[in-house]
């Protein structure tokens, strides 16, 4: 974790016209991590002016915004208790996996709580970022019921505009050719687009999973679930608690990872059996090595003979789907279930160290490692809810922006032990080396590297 102070970096002088906001900070995004961001940087004392494209607060979880892959029937994976702002817990009468609508009207809750849409404007894109003459920031925005663009000077800038948002479809040989019809889960907006139909998903990640069960339950005509690897399916309940909570326990008692391992073996074992059995390929990697799928449904879908799972996809034909162990399908309708890419093109890649893969490397995943006051919330895979870690983790950016801005030297001080805190892993297991797991995190791992920040910030003050 390197800064250069005084100065900028990767930015020249630029004397156009520009209205500068002084020591307000821009925040790009009014989703969770967003509201979050507006939140915690105002209870710090900052201005702040945040920028949305959309016309509401909600991010992903507003299904009707364009960039939404949310569907339907979608649930969350994480239980309420581990979900929730903890300054803002969700209401113990919601379920213990809320409906997407719920989230959003929790999110809209804490926005007007908060009195937090007075800082927001919607309808407004951010279309470039760079930093200029005296460590400050030139953000242009453009309507996006027009062609209005202006430009605005900021002492800093916090990116929150997600990392669910951009499909990721791989290059498969022969799909440039191929006529049958084909989307990313994302366009799945509502699962009766599966009923009746031959459906093929590709990708077994949580979405997939979700997808396949939604297939099955539309009575789809057939559904195949490709993948190229085999996981551990973990039911939402065990032990009739959320299985999230059930791990919390593990984790209170400060057992060791490989006793973890051991224990999550044998209760999947217990309440799942041997995947094999359903013709799921067997996990090549242990618990906590790969982020969890949590389906109840699945596993019921497969025994009753309504999805069947298929080998990887090797090449597509004009009409047909040949796999990795030689079947060919005829589906009418494929679905990639292949995840999403982080999008900055308002950013220089250099500012966030981005590789040619597209994947930023930022310290503990938040820290420009170019620029003191650029930061990015939610950059987050967490194995649990993500809006606590962001709540913490936006604290951290405010108090660390506070003393950047307030005490340069102070803060030029602290960037070695910064460095080695930033250094750390943040995840306990040998995680899987995929775009899917680019920003896993074990949640109480990273809380407390929070915490240690925290604590070096309120030192440095």
């Amino acid at each position: 974790m390197s800064f250069e102070y005084g100065g900028s970096v990767g930015g020249a002088p630029d004397w156009r016209s520009a209205y500068d906001r002084g020591d307000t900070v821009c925040v790009i995004g009014a989703g969770a991590s967003g509201l979050a961001a507006v939140k915690n940087l105002v209870e710090h004392g900052f201005g702040v002016d945040c920028y949305d494209r959309e016309t509401s607060v909600g991010g992903i979880w507003n299904w009707r915004h364009d960039r939404s892959p949310v569907y339907a029937t979608a649930h969350l994976i994480s239980s309420r208790p581990a979900t929730g702002f903890p300054d803002f817990p969700m209401p113990d009468s919601w379920p213990d996996y809320p409906h997407h609508s719920q989230v959003l009207t929790y999110l809209q809750r804490y926005a007007d709580h908060f009195d937090l849409r007075r800082h927001i404007w919607f309808g407004t894109e951010v279309v470039k970022v760079r930093p200029v003459a005296g460590g400050r920031w030139e953000v242009t925005t453009r309507s996006t019921g027009g062609f209005t663009e202006r430009t605005h000077r900021y002492a800093a800038v916090v990116v929150a505009n997600g990392h669910h948002w951009y499909p990721y479809v791989p290059d498969v040989e022969g799909l440039d050719r191929y006529t049958g019809e084909t989307v990313h889960a994302s366009a799945v907006k509502d699962p009766a687009l599966l009923r009746g139909r031959r459906v093929l998903i590709i990708g077994a990640g949580n979405t997939g999973c979700d997808l396949a069960a939604e297939a099955a339950a539309q009575r789809a005509a057939a559904c195949w679930l490709s993948t190229r690897r085999g996981y551990w399916y973990i039911p939402k309940y065990v032990f009739g608690r959320p299985a999230d909570q059930v791990n919390e326990l593990a984790l209170a008692a400060r057992l060791p990872l490989r006793v973890r391992q051991w224990l999550f073996h044998r209760i999947l074992r217990l309440v799942v059996g041997d995947v094999r059995r359903f013709g799921l390929p067997r996990p090549d990697h242990r618990v906590y090595e790969s982020h969890p799928i949590i389906n109840s449904q699945l596993i019921y879908q497969l025994g009753h003979g309504r999805v069947t799972p298929v080998a990887d996809v090797a090449r597509f034909g004009d009409t047909t789907v040949e796999l990795v162990d030689g079947t060919s399908l005829e589906p009418d309708l494929v679905v990639f279930a292949t995840g999403y890419l982080p999008r900055f093109e308002f950013l220089d890649p250099y500012l966030l160290a981005i590789d040619d893969a597209g994947r930023p490397h930022l310290p503990m995943h938040m820290f420009s490692p170019r620029e003191p006051t650029l930061t990015v919330a939610g950059l987050l895979q967490p194995d649990s809810g993500l809006f606590p870690l962001v709540h913490w983790q936006t604290v951290a950016i405010a108090r660390w922006l506070r003393l950047v801005l307030s005490d340069p030297a102070a803060a030029a001080a602290l960037q070695p032990r910064l460095a080695a805190l930033a250094a750390r892993r943040w995840h306990d297991a040998n995680v899987r080396d995929s775009t899917r797991h680019w920003f896993e995190v074990s949640h109480v791992r990273y809380l407390r590297g929070l915490q240690r920040l925290l604590d070096l910030l309120e030192r440095a003050r």
